[in-house]
């Protein structure tokens, strides 16, 4: 199968094929997920020596860990003795993980330490040559992010010009940021990219899919009174990594803060001191914005409703959904507790919006079954070819309005990227 006839970005349309077929997702696996540096955890998460939790990483199970010296370690879930689970928790502290089947132990950098009845290895083994496969390891700003292949370049020119967005969630304060709430585990029978490519770009389903949800939370009111779209609203990306958003500041606010104004109360409140850090565009326009961003390939976010997610791969047809609430540290007791339930009232497995995506994420899978429908082609053309790369304000490749399909695409250039080379060294630097 030639890929390269599976997405035709000048034309506007990809192939169907995309989100049913095995072969393809068993490629991903090997040179998307296996390449990537993938999110892994907040650096809050596991603040403590011992402190860890477990993760996906494509469908390699990694155990994320604070190393008594403090640096992060992260390493299969895998004993190397027979290929048991060596942890089975999904988060905790710990001095050491030890195999149920061998009582093999491993330290919290994924050192082997010994095993049961170890003198019998005595000459037979050097452990020092037996420990877990351990990834490479970054953060960005609290954000930890992990890499098995060697040849893939820094984190830092992973991400590229979309720091700069990423910022304006990371960065709104000294203290930084931090994960409240624990884990929302939440399973879809659809392909991961339609959760991916929902949050890189896909406004248009907003004031249709989702205006009864935000009726029933609004008194009424529908998507456009609440979240109205600036004319000047955008789309950007950066080598795949996509953010769509207004320019009104206070869209998705207006949203996360009803009946919790205190919310709103606490952003408008330092809107002056996230400008001297961010500037102006960023803290009093782009920010509390209707947003949704997804880094490539499987990590989304909506910073004005302050969630966060990872899209884990379970087949052609399923996703482990995963999602955190941010926040900043410095954020008052009363206002953090209100973020954390607006977040559970929009997006969790009961949430308003989550049941409305998930459902037509299903059923967009669920409809190639067919042996015809599996064979056609989807349109993602709207606005293609309007992108600009020179904007004065906004880096990255910048289209007007947020109303397009042109992160969409931008996504899928960079999947083909991936998919067609045989190495990082046939990956184009930039996008």
């Amino acid at each position: 199968m030639d890929l390269r006839e599976l997405i035709n970005v000048k034309e506007g349309w990809i192939d169907r094929r995309l989100f049913w077929d095995q072969g393809i997702f068993e490629l991903e696996l090997e040179r998307l997920f296996a390449r990537s540096w993938l999110f892994v955890a907040h650096e809050s998460q596991i603040p403590k020596p011992g402190d860890f939790v477990t993760t996906y990483m494509g469908q390699d199970n990694v155990v994320v860990s604070r190393h008594k010296d403090g640096s992060v370690r992260v390493f299969l879930n895998s004993c190397v003795h027979r290929g048991n689970r060596i942890c089975f928790a999904d988060r905790g502290s710990t001095r050491s993980f030890v195999c149920n089947y061998h009582g093999w132990a491993y330290g919290t950098d994924g050192r082997l330490l010994g095993m049961h009845e170890d003198s019998h290895y005595e000459g037979w083994i050097d452990k020092s040559q037996w420990g877990l496969k351990n990834a490479r390891v970054s953060s960005y700003k609290g954000l930890l992010f992990a890499c098995f292949d060697t040849d893939a370049p820094s984190l830092d020119d992973f991400l590229g010009d979309y720091r700069w967005y990423l910022d304006i969630v990371l960065d709104q304060c000294d203290e930084g940021t931090e994960f409240i709430g624990g884990c929302v585990k939440n399973m879809f029978d659809a392909n991961w990219k339609f959760g991916a490519e929902n949050f890189a770009g896909d406004s248009l389903h907003v004031g249709w899919t989702h205006n009864s949800g935000t009726q029933s939370i609004t008194y009424g009111k529908q998507v456009g009174e609440v979240m109205p779209v600036d004319p000047q609203s955008f789309h950007a990306n950066a080598n795949g990594h996509c953010w769509e958003g207004g320019l009104d500041g206070i869209g998705s606010l207006a949203l996360l803060s009803s009946d919790r104004p205190c919310i709103m109360e606490y952003y408008q409140a330092r809107r002056e001191k996230m400008a001297k850090r961010l500037g102006d565009l960023r803290a009093k326009r782009i920010f509390g914005s209707v947003i949704s961003a997804t880094v490539f390939p499987n990590f989304s976010f909506l910073p004005g409703i302050a969630t966060m997610r990872a899209w884990l791969p379970k087949g052609p047809t399923r996703i482990e959904l995963r999602a955190w609430t941010i926040i900043n540290k410095d954020m008052p007791d009363n206002v953090r507790d209100a973020v954390r339930d607006a977040c559970m009232l929009s997006f969790a497995p009961a949430g308003l919006f989550e049941m409305d995506d998930g459902e037509n994420w299903e059923n967009a899978t669920r409809s190639n079954e067919g042996v015809i429908t599996r064979r056609g082609r989807l349109h993602y053309g709207l606005r293609n070819g309007t992108s600009r790369r020179d904007d004065p304000d906004l880096p990255g490749n910048i289209s007007r309005p947020m109303y397009s399909d042109v992160n969409q695409l931008a996504f899928y250039q960079r999947w083909l990227d991936f998919m067609t080379a045989s190495s990082w060294a046939d990956i184009p630097k930039s996008r």
